[in-house]
């Protein structure tokens, strides 16, 4: 007779059936797994404070953390994520490209970095802290900026993850987020100065603003349905790195204790009575160490020395790391690389027994990952609405004059996102890869110049002024050849 275990539903189902899965068996291998079946806000918000202060512990003194957040960083924002707008009025476009790049220069609040350089810090305290906000500020006309808007960065801080409560209207604020009936983000509450910077003059005073939702944007990765802010990157791996620099570190001052002894004197046993010892090199009295017993005895390079009778020198043999400490460190950083996002190779850069296939594999994988991330978080949640607010203020503080802008407003802000292109891995290899994808039509030289992180229309107008002033010169460039052939004279050519 089989048994049958009561649900909460109060349903009979049969022992056997609940146990199909051994991940969900009850034994005593799980009595000890902590699995508990909460929501994801329940989970993260009690933790997320340590969860950032550790993580920042760790990247300030952990080498390798350190190293972790400084890849993903250079290679997800790199030299920007830039701008190209899907207008056809040329014109327009170009005039549209010049203005932004003059407010790129000016974008910082904090007057620190252009707008591009902004992009790496949210991203670095996105991948450190695990979330970060972005204020849009719009500024006066007098300001003399080209477009009068700036935009500033605020720590995880300044939005306190515990408030919780209901207003007078009727919105809920949870995590410090305002949401109204229909559960959309209407405001957020932000602290003046950073709650916890000592250093500020008005530490004791500072009070929390509501800022409309319009003018904050909240930059991080979602990883569960209803999750209210995000987990730094290295969550899943503090604790291992932490041992393991531990581990490490016990290793290396163990080396460095006996490393600092070169060699050891045996006498022999005293006679009593007899004469004081005396140092085998000067035939002076012992002069002992601090603790006023250790007779310590001075060696300098070249010496040979005649020992007193009975005495013997015995040299130090000081332990190694041992023979399994390289196979362990690997073993242990690979899991922690894995954890934390980022190939073994480029986290320790161990490149031993790698080859040029395996690393494009290992490459190819770690910037599909990266890729989703540059345009399903930081294109759609900062360069959009910075964008789309940059448009907004331009217009209307009459940088751009678009007279129908109100009704094509969507047209207008129609942009193509280009991040930084990846370095090629194997150059020649990967050039004529190329070339045979635009030979073949399988790509356009548009498209593959957006892969380089470039404008098409920007490579051909370079490419154009360069052979006109080769030609004024008289200069003959075996580069351009390629780009310089007349189609007419070269089937005139064929057919002679």
């Amino acid at each position: 007779m089989s048994r049958f275990v009561s649900t909460r539903t109060g349903i009979l189902v049969p022992e056997r059936i609940k146990a199909s899965y051994e991940g969900a068996a009850e034994g005593r291998r799980s009595s000890n797994w902590d699995a508990p079946d909460t929501g994801p806000n329940s989970l993260i918000m009690p933790a997320l404070r340590n969860l950032r202060s550790r993580s920042r512990a760790a990247v300030r003194n952990d080498p390798y953390a350190a190293n972790v957040i400084d890849k993903r960083v250079s290679n997800l924002i790199g030299t920007g994520i830039t701008p190209q707008p899907r207008l056809t009025d040329k014109v327009l476009r170009e005039a549209m490209q010049v203005l932004w790049e003059d407010w790129v220069d000016e974008s910082d609040a904090d007057e620190l970095t252009d707008f591009y350089g902004q992009q790496a810090l949210i991203a670095r305290t996105v991948e450190q802290s695990g979330e970060c906000f972005v204020r849009l500020r719009p500024r006066r006309l007098e300001d003399g900026l080209a477009v009068p808007l700036q935009i500033q960065c605020l720590a995880p801080e300044f939005v306190p993850h515990d408030k919780f409560e209901i207003t007078r209207s009727g919105n809920v604020i949870r995590a410090g987020i305002e949401f109204n009936s229909i559960g959309r983000r209407v405001a957020y509450w932000c602290y003046r100065t950073h709650p916890s910077d000592k250093s500020s003059q008005n530490a004791g005073y500072n009070p929390l603003v509501r800022v409309p939702a319009e003018q904050m944007l909240h930059v991080f990765e979602p990883l569960e349905p209803g999750q209210l802010r995000g987990v730094p990157r290295l969550a899943p791996v503090l604790k291992r790195l932490r041992s393991l620099d531990n581990y490490d570190d016990a290793v290396l001052f163990r080396q460095e204790v006996a490393n600092l002894f070169a060699g050891f004197v045996r006498k022999p046993a005293p006679d009593a009575g007899g004469p004081p010892p005396v140092d085998m090199l000067t035939g002076a009295p012992v002069s002992y160490d601090r603790d006023s017993f250790t007779p310590m005895v001075a060696l300098e390079p070249g010496t040979m020395q005649e020992l007193l009778p009975g005495e013997q020198v015995e040299f130090s043999d000081p332990p190694d790391g041992g023979n399994n400490y390289p196979d362990f460190m690997r073993q242990q950083l690979t899991a922690a690389a894995a954890g934390a996002g980022l190939p073994y190779e480029l986290m320790t850069g161990d490149m031993r027994d790698v080859n040029d296939r395996a690393i494009r594999v290992v490459l190819t994988e770690f910037r599909r990952r990266l890729e989703q991330l540059q345009f399903q978080v930081y294109v759609h949640q900062l360069c959009r609405p910075v964008r789309s607010a940059w448009m907004d203020m331009a217009v209307l503080s009459g940088a751009l004059d678009l007279a129908d802008y109100t009704q094509r407003r969507r047209e207008y802000l129609r942009t193509r996102w280009v991040p930084q292109g990846w370095a090629y891995i194997h150059p020649v290899q990967d050039v004529q890869s190329r070339m045979l994808e635009v030979g073949a039509g399988f790509a356009s030289r548009s498209e593959m110049c957006l892969r380089s992180g470039t404008n098409a229309e920007a490579v051909d107008e370079e490419n154009a002024a360069d052979i006109a002033r080769a030609h004024s010169l008289g200069l003959k460039y075996s580069s351009l050849s390629a780009i310089d052939d007349d189609p007419d004279e070269s089937d005139k050519k064929e057919s002679k």
